[in-house]
């Protein structure tokens, strides 16, 4: 039973959507189980707004400068000099980031700490192996690639999103790891959303084969590209014809974005749309769906397309109901959006993905079975012709990543390390041959 004084503090970061929707999800169920939580960013922790900074820093590289933020991943995250996660010299983030959580550590006095963001592991498991957190730390990994600033052999404990995962981590930090189901939000199951209406709230027709083109919450990527290859015309010489596919681009916050996509569909299907209108149809989109929004368009006296070869969306809060009624999805950054794929039985194609931890949670998704990736635009086509409903790949797929769901949920492994504010504190050490072993038994038999 849980007990009656537990407090769980979950360490999130404002980067994206990711992280928080993970972070307000697990709290959800924490607290349905009778725990009180606490949620905090670890970004506003830091002091003369150097959180803000780095929000900023990083949104401006991925959208104008990916290849910057490829070259910071390679030698920061990934670097051979340093990849241990036990002994190392200590960042200044690092440092001042733990100022600013032992503060609020010591005003809330949780009894279980739980990071799911780099940086706060970072700063929990120096607090830690300082013997200034008194507490666990349990860090949830948001990454299916454990790059080397979520480990720390600090922590106590790690929860992982699969068994290599979970097994490369223990390697590197020589602490325990578990495999936990992925945290969505309940709606996302499949049959949970409803599919009906979505094409009509899209106006699209209801035979239209829906294909979501994911972007995160900021919209980056080369995801112009992609739209590209799904409504390209057929050139007449056997390569894969346009039509079989709507390719539906999720913007999210980047209204620049939308527009320019929104440009390229009017082109492809032969509309020709003014910016004034493109902002008519923004407009109608965000408050009432594409249906609303062509109407609109049609109202300012251009020339409607028969029949859409692609839309452009903002951000959206019906996600459960457009990933029931899609045909699949195209992401490219291996987070959030593709665990609520997999909980709505979506096939998962990944192309083009952004680098650094993108790239390398692409390819190790694809490594687990549970996605496809796709290494060249040309053949979005011919895979997802592949992934036809009814077909042995699409089956075994979607069986794959449904699969992730049978381990252990993250909040019922977290409830076993919570303790009351006032019982004694005892830290578990195991040694990393110990520690080793038991992730490989716990990997077999979960």
């Amino acid at each position: 039973m849980t007990p009656p004084a537990a407090k769980v503090l979950i360490v999130s970061a404002s980067m994206g959507a990711g992280h928080d929707g993970v972070a307000a999800e697990l709290a959800r169920r924490l607290a349905a189980a009778g725990v009180r939580v606490a949620v905090v960013d670890v970004l506003a922790l830091l002091p003369l707004r150097l959180g803000s900074v780095l929000r900023w820093w990083y949104r401006t590289v991925m959208l104008r400068a990916p290849w910057l933020y490829a070259l910071v991943y390679r030698i920061f995250f990934v670097s051979r000099r340093a990849s241990s996660g036990r002994a190392r010299g200590v960042s200044p983030l690092t440092v001042v980031a733990a100022a600013g959580l032992n503060r609020v550590v010591r005003r809330l006095r949780p009894s279980l700490l739980v990071p799911v963001f780099h940086v706060a592991a970072q700063a929990a498991g120096h607090l830690r192996s300082r013997g200034r957190l008194a507490v666990p730390s349990v860090v949830v990994l948001t990454d299916f690639a454990a790059h080397r600033l979520w480990l720390h052999a600090g922590n106590d404990r790690y929860l992982c999103p699969d068994a290599a995962t979970a097994l490369a981590v223990t390697a590197a930090t020589g602490r325990p790891a578990f495999r936990h189901a992925p945290i969505v939000r309940p709606g996302f199951a499949a049959g949970g959303a409803p599919r009906r209406g979505v094409h009509a709230r899209l106006g699209l027709p209801d035979g239209d084969r829906i294909v979501l083109v994911g972007a995160g919450a900021w919209g980056v990527g080369r995801v112009v590209r992609t739209a590209r290859a799904l409504c390209r015309p057929g050139r007449g010489d056997g390569s894969p014809e346009s039509g079989r596919y709507v390719p539906v681009v999720l913007c999210g916050r980047n209204e620049r974005l939308r527009r320019r996509l929104t440009r390229l569909f009017a082109e492809a299907s032969g509309t020709e749309t003014s910016g004034t209108e493109v902002a008519m149809a923004g407009q109608a989109v965000g408050a009432k769906g594409l249906g609303d929004a062509a109407g609109a368009v049609e109202a300012g006296g251009t020339r409607s397309a028969p029949r859409p070869v692609g839309l452009a969306l903002g951000w959206r809060d019906d996600l459960p109901g457009l990933l029931a009624a899609a045909y699949a999805l195209v992401d490219n950054a291996a987070g959030l959006t593709c665990r609520e794929a997999f909980a709505a039985r979506t096939p998962v194609v990944t192309c083009l993905p952004i680098p650094g931890h993108g790239r390398d949670g692409v390819l190790a998704m694809a490594r687990a079975g549970v996605s496809v990736h796709v290494r060249r635009p040309a053949r979005l086509l011919r895979e997802l012709d592949r992934l036809a409903p009814g077909s042995p790949a699409r089956a075994a797929l979607t069986t794959r990543a449904e699969a992730l769901f049978a381990a252990e949920p993250a909040e019922a492994l977290l409830l076993r390390f919570a303790r009351p504010d006032d019982a004694p504190v005892t830290v578990s050490r195991h040694s990393p041959a110990a520690a080793r072993a038991a992730t490989a038994a716990r990997c077999r038999t979960g």
